[in-house]
């Protein structure tokens, strides 16, 4: 299986791109295409030690930006490392692709650059996110602002599927994010969708608020995207105070680092569980082939475990049951 990278998408590209990928080779077997710049990727290998071998580089000798339109992908920055990505995924030339780069730019590669699979109105971006027993899909997570129901219900379908058939979780539980949990709370778009979701063959389980989403109360949590990426913001913003409130009780006195020794092993297993490089990668959902979104501070561990979910996903042949389920 080939799967292919933009080597500078993200924080720390490409040196941890390119690590990542060396440890991924070793731990899914796969093979990598790298798009970048050809001479800076083989310097940056060379002076880390980091070996090439089975990693195929297209060069590019352009980068785009957080700071550039989305549409920049298609048409200012046609040789950028991402946009090369995409166009070598839509030709063929491999079975997924990741980045770390611009969000924006990457929702509209994967939707007018790969194309949609075919009767999805909008693909969607889908985190994938901690709770308290375990995990759970936020879908639409900030590619689609204005939505309607019937694309609230093919989110629902798609994160569905994605859930069971990538990370395992059978006849996942959906809940649609809204003010209260009563069927005729929130505006005119969350008392349809309801009603359609009500009526779908889904495992729908009603609204959700959003105090009860960390509390693992489902498995996929649907909304629109305006909706999706303040629920994402407030829930990475939050996760990062109370991980530092916690480590400042522990470290500012001698009673607090002498605590800190005797739960350290539960202290490690409780920051690993929120740990975004845990996850690697948020699908585009809807997207005719697989395209992976990693974060944008991505560090090796990201990138290998985005790696490890692309080709779960290819090897699932989950893009299929989606457009089997639309006919």
């Amino acid at each position: 299986m080939k799967i292919i990278i933009d080597a500078f998408g993200g924080d720390n590209a490409p040196l941890e791109i390119i690590k990542g990928c060396a440890q991924a080779i070793e731990a899914h077997g796969v093979e990598i295409i790298l798009t970048g710049k050809e001479s800076t990727i083989r310097e940056v290998a060379a002076s880390n030690g980091i070996s090439l071998d089975k990693m195929e580089i297209v060069d590019c000798d352009e980068v785009i930006t957080m700071h550039d339109q989305a549409d920049s992908v298609l048409k200012t920055k046609k040789n950028s490392s991402m946009a090369v990505g995409i166009r070598l995924l839509s030709e063929g030339k491999g079975d997924a692709f990741i980045s770390a780069g611009n969000s924006g730019a990457l929702c509209v590669g994967a939707t007018l650059g790969v194309k949609r699979i075919k009767g999805i109105k909008r693909p969607a971006f889908a985190p994938v996110l901690p709770s308290a027993n375990g995990y759970f899909m936020l879908i639409d997570g900030g590619a689609n602002v204005d939505c309607r129901p019937e694309m609230i219900h093919q989110f629902a379908v798609m994160a569905s599927i994605y859930m069971e058939k990538v990370m395992k979780v059978k006849n996942p539980r959906i809940g649609l994010a809204n003010v209260g949990t009563e069927d005729h709370k929130g505006t005119e778009l969350y008392r349809e969708s309801y009603q359609i979701l009500k009526n779908s063959n889904l495992n729908f389980i009603g609204n959700v608020e959003g105090r009860d989403i960390p509390r693992g109360v489902c498995d996929v949590v649907v909304c629109d995207g305006f909706t999706g990426n303040m629920i994402l913001k407030t829930y990475e913003g939050v996760a990062a105070v109370l991980m530092n409130e916690v480590k400042n009780v522990f470290a500012t006195s001698a009673k607090g680092k002498m605590a800190a020794a005797l739960v350290m092993k539960q202290l490690k297993d409780m920051k690993n569980r929120f740990d975004y490089n845990s996850i690697g990668g948020a699908p585009i959902l809807g997207s005719s082939k697989p395209v992976f979104k990693a974060h944008g501070d991505a560090k090796a561990r990201t990138i290998v475990n985005a790696i490890g979910l692309s080709k779960s996903y290819v090897e699932a042949k989950a893009i299929d049951e989606i457009s089997s389920s639309l006919k």
